[in-house]
Parts: C-alpha cells; sequence; structure tokens
C-alpha cells in the first residue's frame, strides 16, 4: 500500500501539527504534502526526517511571512499536487489540504480540525474583526469567501471518511458538509506534564493573542479583581492592546519557551480558558499538570474538562464571555476547590494519550481500506 499525507502548512509547531506527527507515526512510510513549508529546523523532530513536496506557492515573494495572504491561490495550488499514484491518501485539513483531488480507486480519509471558520459559521466576526465588513475591499473579501465555501463544499465529495477532533467539529462537518464524521480526539504527550506538589497563589492562561481567544476579557475580569493574580503567556497582534488595559494583579510574560510553559502549569490555582475553541489542547495540559480549569462552556472544552456536576470533576464553567460570568466562575472555584483535586485532573488528562489515538486512528483507517 502507498499512502500520502496531506496538510495545510508548515510554518510552527502547534495543535494541528501535532497531531500530524502522530498520524506520521501511524503511517511512517507515507509521502507527506503541503502548501508551504517553512518550519524551522529545531521544530521539525515530528516529521521524521521526512521530505516534504510542496505547491507552487512555496517560491511566491515574500511567502515565509505572507503565506496567508495568498489563500485565494491555495485552492488552485493543493489541486495541482499529483497523488494519483497513491492507494491511501490523508489529509490533516483545516483549511485546503482535503481538497487534493483523488480517483475512484483510491482510499481518502480527511482528519478535521475545523471547517474553514472565516469562510462558514465565523465570516462575519473575522470580517468585523479584520476591518473587511465594509467598503470595496470588504465587497471583494466576501465575494472571495462565498467562492471559497463552493470549492469548500465541493471538494467534501473527494473524501470517503471523515474525522473530526471533537463532537463540537463532528457537528460542524455536518452542518457545513452534510456529512457524518468520527470522532478521535488529538492526543497530548503525557510525558512532558507533571504535577507539582505545591500550587502557588496565582491564577494563569497562555494562547497566541488573537480576538477569538478572549483573553481581553480574561484580563478584564481579572482587573476588576484586584486580590487575584494572573499570569498571561503568549505573544501575538493583541498583545500592546491588552497590556495597556492589564491591572497591577497581571503579569502579562509574552512568548514563553514549552518548558516555561509547564512550569506556570504546574504551579497556578487553576487554568483560565475563555475561547470557544474547536478542541483546546491547554486545558488538558493543565489537567495533565493536575491543575483545574475554568473554562467556557461551550465547544471542545466541554469534552476535555468535568464540570462541578460531574462525578470527578476537573474545572468550573462560565456559561457567558463578559467579565460578570469569569468572575462568578473564579470566586466559584475558589468556594469549590477542593472538590477539585489534582489526581481527578490528572486521571482525565490519561483518556487523551497519544497511544490511544494512534491505536484508534490507524483502526479506523485500516478498517476502511478495500
Amino acid at each position: 500500500m502507498k499512502a500520502a499525507i496531506i496538510c495545510d502548512w508548515l510554518v510552527t509547531y502547534a495543535g494541528s501539527e501535532r497531531v500530524l506527527g502522530e498520524i506520521i507515526q501511524c503511517f511512517p512510510d507515507a509521502d507527506l504534502f503541503a502548501v508551504v513549508d517553512f518550519l524551522p529546523p529545531k521544530d521539525r523532530a515530528f516529521l521524521q526526517n521526512k521530505p516534504v513536496k510542496t505547491t507552487y506557492i512555496q517560491k511566491f515573494p515574500f511567502a515565509k511571512k505572507l503565506y496567508r495572504s495568498y489563500l485565494p491561490w491555495m485552492p488552485l495550488a493543493i489541486e495541482q499536487l499529483d497523488l494519483s499514484s497513491y492507494d491511501l491518501i490523508i489529509s490533516s485539513s483545516h483549511a485546503v489540504a482535503k481538497g487534493v483531488l483523488t480517483g475512484p480507486n483510491q482510499v481518502h480519509v480527511s482528519y478535521i480540525h475545523s471547517p474553514m471558520r472565516y469562510a462558514w459559521d465565523l465570516q462575519h466576526q473575522y470580517l468585523k474583526e479584520s476591518n473587511l465588513n465594509h467598503g470595496i475591499k470588504g465587497f471583494f473579501a466576501k465575494r472571495f469567501l462565498h467562492n471559497l465555501r463552493l470549492w469548500d463544499q465541493r471538494t467534501a465529495n473527494g473524501v470517503d471518511h471523515f474525522v473530526a477532533n471533537s463532537n463540537f467539529i463532528a457537528k460542524r462537518i455536518l452542518k457545513t458538509y452534510r456529512r457524518e464524521a468520527k470522532v478521535i480526539h488529538p492526543p497530548i504527550d503525557l510525558s512532558q506534564f507533571t504535577p507539582h506538589h505545591h500550587k502557588e497563589n496565582y491564577y494563569v492562561t497562555a494562547s497566541r493573542l488573537v480576538p477569538y481567544k478572549k483573553i481581553d476579557l480574561i484580563v478584564d475580569a481579572f482587573s476588576s479583581m484586584p486580590d487575584k493574580k494572573l499570569i498571561v503567556i503568549g505573544s501575538g497582534p493583541e498583545f500592546n492592546k491588552i497590556k495597556s488595559k492589564a491591572a497591577q494583579n497581571i503579569e502579562m510574560l509574552g512568548y514563553q519557551s514549552n518548558e516555561r510553559l509547564i512550569h506556570y502549569l504546574q504551579r497556578a490555582k487553576a487554568f483560565v480558558f475563555a475561547a470557544e475553541e474547536d478542541f483546546g489542547l491547554l486545558p488538558l495540559e493543565a489537567q495533565a499538570c493536575g491543575t483545574p480549569v475554568i473554562a467556557f462552556g461551550k465547544g471542545g472544552a466541554l469534552e476535555t474538562v468535568k464540570g462541578l456536576d460531574s462525578e470527578n470533576p476537573t474545572g468550573v464553567f462560565f456559561d457567558n464571555q463578559n467579565v460578570r460570568a469569569v468572575c462568578q466562575s473564579v470566586l466559584q472555584f475558589e468556594k469549590h476547590q477542593d472538590k477539585i483535586p489534582a489526581e481527578n485532573c490528572i486521571k482525565n488528562a490519561l483518556n487523551f494519550s497519544s497511544k490511544k489515538f494512534r491505536e484508534e486512528f490507524k483502526a479506523f483507517v485500516l478498517n476502511h481500506l478495500p
């Protein structure tokens, strides 16, 4: 059996790349494809020294920094990859990877991190945040996204079997493509995360600082609770804006290495998570460190965090993305934190091991081969 694995773009080592690394371990002899590959040498270990075959966008001017700006050319680029000699094609897709052309004698399994949010249900939010919801630029942006939706829906027909990273995304796949998807949750590397015997008197949040992550909401909430310390880890376009309104009880650390991130996760009273994420690895990584989670009760967090009404709770949910709700959930956590021991969190994280992911994913793929 000749296999190919294709992903969207390789520019940093984040959540989707971790899943890609696990898929490569399931099928170590597969060839690897991507729209562009600009991964630095220090982040390439998960590729198992595989060469990456890229599209013509790799050679576009300033593609290393502006690859996202070339999204209008990506559907055509992904269709130019010739995978006709492969029996099995596995795509790891959050944008265009699933659109690769396949034939009737090939099996295409697509692991979907999310249908393109900016093209579908979150279009209006993205246009507003990009200041493209009006004017001539807005007109062309909306026209492009309309055409992108047509292409995205059409290419769903080229996928034989969908796999979703959460039940939340499986529902989005059904809504977008009218297709059922098998849910196989992304794994975390449990060997990296160990509990710390002593918790310190601070809360922590970590993320890339972009609007939909809602770090500004968490900062606003803790600014109104001056007796509670918050540490914010991460960088991004909203860093200066968020830092400018952070009160004295909030420490903005910017980008931190993985080792330093784990250090803060291990010692925090709780990890605060306010985004409506497709899945969200950080709440699980916090739990693997024995740290409870205070999370917005929508999206993937509902599948990784167990609320106070559960038998073995690992965190507290808030129902609305506003300052009052976050503050109330923090107070609720402090009132009931004795019900959320570190052992609950660690035990829950064990359900998301790399070994379990590889066993489930490989079995699913092999069971759907002729």
